[in-house]
């Protein structure tokens, strides 16, 4: 039968209140009282309900963790990091879907039916509102991957997408290409909108360069390659910046798959630097995404949060750089 507290109460000699005072966070409870009820719990092998303590602490320990991108292997990465740094912190995460439907009601709704404590939009292409709506409904939330801006609604953590497509602009400039191309993710994902301005801005300064963009229907692989096969069969740019790796992952499947050498026939650059990329039969050029820095300051946020929900809105920039591989051909 399963240990309860009045059975640690009943060992430890002491009031079943001293028990859920000992296991509740906060809570005054004397040294010498506590030492007697750890002690019987230990020898019990007794463990407290979270959902129990939750009760009386008026706080669940859970956190959702909204997305709508788990086709794109980048988020295999995102979720491990963000459960192992929750759960260090001793919060569990919530995981919401919605990969298949952006209904913010709906979410909204699930997370407020399991009374979670605060809310981490894991997204590059929901709209900022969609954070904004937790807010307004006095959940604390962090939109992270989300759009820059110098005033936010809500906290925001991620990288200036308009940078990194300067970054991958100068990038393919200086290797000598005349003819680029901008392939993008969903063309009403903020993230590929920012990259695009970023991207242009320093392509229509440059002289004698042509430029072209287009659009995946999603962050994935199918959509990456689907799009190359596209451009291919209308004769191609000599270099693409892509919307992200896995876009990038799906444009080298499709030019292999068409006889052209990469990068002997055409120049790919991606974003994010995910694990795949490095691999030896990948070696994508691509420009680096703190990840793991705009997780970790994506929790401490949170968890800030918590304790002052009136905290004014910050958003938190992580710079980014090319990282050198096997897409591009040398300078020109």
């Amino acid at each position: 039968m399963a240990i309860t507290l009045k059975d640690v109460a009943a060992r430890a000699g002491v009031s079943r209140s001293a028990v859920s005072r000992t296991f509740t966070e906060g809570a005054s409870v004397s040294d010498k009282t506590r030492d007697k009820v750890q002690k019987a719990a230990a020898e019990l092998g007794y463990r407290p309900n979270a959902l129990a303590s939750s009760l009386t602490t008026g706080r669940t320990k859970l956190i959702g963790l909204v997305s709508d991108n788990f086709h794109n292997p980048i988020f295999l990465e995102v979720f491990d990091l963000f459960t192992q740094g929750l759960q260090e912190r001793g919060y569990r995460p919530l995981l919401v879907n919605l990969s298949q439907q952006k209904d913010r009601d709906q979410a909204l709704h699930l997370l407020r039916q399991y009374s979670v404590d605060g809310v981490i939009v894991a997204s590059s292409t929901l709209p900022p509102s969609f954070a904004k709506d937790f807010r307004d409904a006095g959940v604390p939330v962090v939109n992270s991957f989300g759009r820059h801006t110098t005033s936010p609604d809500v906290h925001v953590v991620g990288i200036d997408n308009v940078e990194a497509g300067r970054i991958a602009a100068r990038t393919l400039i200086a290797r000598g290409y005349k003819r680029v191309g901008f392939m993008g993710g969903p063309q009403a994902a903020t993230s590929t909108q920012d990259r695009l301005a970023g991207f242009q801005e320093v392509i229509r300064a440059a002289a004698d360069i042509h430029q072209t963009h287009s659009f995946a229907a999603r962050y994935s692989f199918e959509a990456g390659r689907e799009e190359m096969a596209r451009l291919i069969s209308q004769g191609p740019a000599e270099a693409y910046f892509c919307g992200d790796d896995v876009i990038s992952i799906g444009a080298l499947s499709a030019a292999k798959d068409a006889g052209l050498n990469v990068p002997g026939d055409l120049g790919l650059v991606g974003l994010n630097d995910m694990e795949m990329a490095g691999w030896n039969n990948i070696a994508l050029t691509t420009i680096h995404q703190p990840i793991r820095q705009i997780i970790a300051a994506s929790i401490e946020l949170v968890v800030a949060l918590l304790d002052d929900p009136d905290r004014y809105p910050e958003a938190r920039l992580f710079p980014c750089h090319i990282v050198e591989r096997e897409t591009l051909r040398g300078t020109g």
